[in-house]
């Protein structure tokens, strides 16, 4: 008696997978919720769910182990997150790079907050006006970006010259010098208030402090500066903690404060007027930290990346200028 023939293997789906149901993958293995992944991704959670299930029925597996309160990738669903960020990076690359090639010509930046606020973004409508076809996107915040990143262009940082790769190209170095507005200079002069003329005098005024933890902050803090004055266990009438250079700055603007501020981020309030040097440039002191721009490797083949580049090496010239830094320096 012959044997029936053994069933037929099922036969495996050749259609395309499509985009959505990747995408939520994607979303879910990096968040392991089903609830982020939808907050992310602007859908419901359901949603996300059914676009799960379709891409298991698509492929033949379970990609994802369920529980009450917990989602976990499975052995499936493990080998292939990796392909599956590798392929919409790319593909997202690829659709940036058509859009700018279509669109208008943008340079992305991204730098931190204070440097921004203070230097880069005064400066930039000079910029716009020489370029009104290119558009800069500045990036602030003080974490590093990765200029492997293909949204950045340039990276404008604050460091130590040992932390920076060899193409780093320098901008300017760090000088610390006391600040105070030109109100409070002239009503010190004037009697009005405690005078400042020298260090010990700080002990009659605030203080604006940098409440950082980072290692350039030891070299802008005031003790460090008072102890090179010989004033190391001066306290003055008021300490005013804050955590970005732009609020001392302002502080300082305000009448508010004493900054310790960083020569170059302010050496057009210094010849407008709007701040005043009290102890003269004899109080300035340095840092071995420096101001550094680099190039992300796709940009140094667009011409508008190019542009923006050199402008920013020529204010840098002339920042160097302002403060008498030497050109080398």
């Amino acid at each position: 008696m012959n044997k029936p023939p053994p069933p037929a293997p099922a036969a495996t789906r050749q259609r395309p997978l499509p985009i959505g149901p990747l995408r939520a993958f994607e979303a879910v293995a990096r968040c392991l919720s089903f609830r982020a992944a939808a907050q992310e991704l602007h859908l419901t959670q359901s949603a996300v769910s059914r676009q799960i299930q379709s891409l298991e029925e698509d492929i033949g597996c379970t990609l994802f182990l369920r529980g009450t309160r917990f989602v976990a990738l499975s052995s499936d669903g493990a080998l292939l997150k990796p392909a599956i960020e590798s392929a919409l990076q790319r593909l997202d690359q690829a659709v940036r790079q058509i859009r700018r090639a279509r669109g208008r010509r943008v340079v992305n930046v991204t730098t931190f907050a204070s440097f921004a606020s203070l230097w880069l973004i005064p400066r930039l409508e000079a910029f716009q006006r020489d370029y009104p076809d290119i558009d800069i996107r500045v990036s602030a915040h003080d974490g590093l970006v990765e200029l492997d990143d293909s949204e950045t262009d340039v990276a404008l940082r604050y460091t130590a010259p040992e932390r920076v790769p060899p193409d780093a190209h320098r901008l300017f170095g760090e000088t610390l010098t006391p600040v105070v507005s030109s109100l409070l200079a002239e009503q010190a002069a004037q009697g009005a208030i405690p005078p400042l003329r020298r260090a010990a005098d700080l002990r009659q005024h605030t203080l604006a402090e940098e409440d950082d933890h980072r290692p350039s902050a030891e070299f802008l803090s005031w003790r460090h500066w008072l102890r090179l004055q010989g004033e190391a266990e001066l306290q003055p009438r008021r300490w005013m903690y804050l955590n970005f250079t732009y609020q001392q700055v302002q502080a300082a603007l305000a009448g508010q404060a004493v900054a310790l501020a960083r020569l170059v981020l302010v050496s057009e309030q210094l010849q407008r007027g709007d701040l005043v040097e009290p102890f003269g440039p004899a109080a300035r002191i340095a840092s071995p930290f420096a101001y550094w721009m680099l190039q992300s490797a796709q940009g140094q083949h667009r011409p508008e990346v190019q542009q923006f580049v050199a402008w920013v090496g020529e204010q840098a010239a002339l920042s160097r200028q302002a403060v008498g830094e030497a050109i080398g320096g």
